[in-house]
């Protein structure tokens, strides 16, 4: 095994740079807690590890080579330092990560993270086949899975209103222009006094492309609705 020069160095942590920039550009952009840099610094790092890894072999190499007595003296694992990238980018991919009463995000930035991790030490290593193929599943899982494969969201949402026909009949028109499907709807009355107020929980089906804080926003505005809120399933 040769030592590495400085320029294929330079090289490597140059692909790193380029290739960690484009995944994270698509994470920047979508507004996500781990933009460009973050991507950068993680891809970087890993293949920083990659080629210390690289650098200690080529001293045990060279060591047992001009001094065969002590074959039996050095021992090297190649993998040991890259395999704790594997497990220390755990930490910082769960820093993405956030869980709120109705929904659980940053999974796909944490996974963004390991996998460019794994990108820095193939490129740290030399692999750049293996660097630059691994990018391009990994954008186009980004970048073009989500546009490809259409997943609806389920969502409770819970209502509360005057005028019980008329309103569910705005309700229900209001989810058809949205190409909103009700699988289910919980109905109760809360108050018995003159103006009674009623609830009625919707377990919907959502379009992927669906905001349902507009959905929110958008029934809120209608006059008989009092409250409009999701709920968790």
């Amino acid at each position: 095994m040769f030592k590495l020069s400085i320029l294929e160095i330079m090289l490597r942590l140059i692909a790193a740079v380029f290739i960690a920039g484009v995944i994270g550009y698509d994470r920047e952009h979508k507004n996500r807690p781990a933009g460009i840099r973050t991507h950068v610094l993680v891809c970087v790092g890993a293949c920083i590890i990659a080629l210390t890894q690289q650098e200690i072999i080529c001293q045990v190499v060279a060591a047992t080579t001009t001094n065969p007595h002590l074959a039996s003296v050095l021992k090297i694992d190649e993998s040991r330092l890259i395999a704790q990238v594997v497990s220390g980018i755990g930490f910082l991919g769960a820093g993405t990560i956030v869980i709120t009463r109705h929904a659980v995000t940053g999974l796909t930035t944490a996974a963004s993270l390991w996998a460019v991790a794994g990108i820095g030490i193939a490129i740290g290593m030399g692999y750049y086949a293996i660097g630059l193929a691994s990018a391009v599943v990994v954008f186009a899982v980004l970048v073009l899975l989500q546009k490809v494969i259409r997943v609806n969201q389920y969502r409770k949402l819970e209502i509360k209103y005057l005028h019980k026909h008329t309103t569910k009949i705005l309700v229900r028109d209001y989810f058809k222009t949205q190409s909103i499907q009700v699988n289910n709807e919980i109905f109760r009355t809360d108050n018995l006094s003159a103006d009674r107020i009623y609830t009625s929980v919707f377990t919907l089906e959502l379009p992927k492309s669906t905001d349902y804080g507009t959905i929110v926003n958008d029934l809120s505005l209608m006059d008989s609705v009092v409250q409009a809120r999701m709920i968790s399933l």
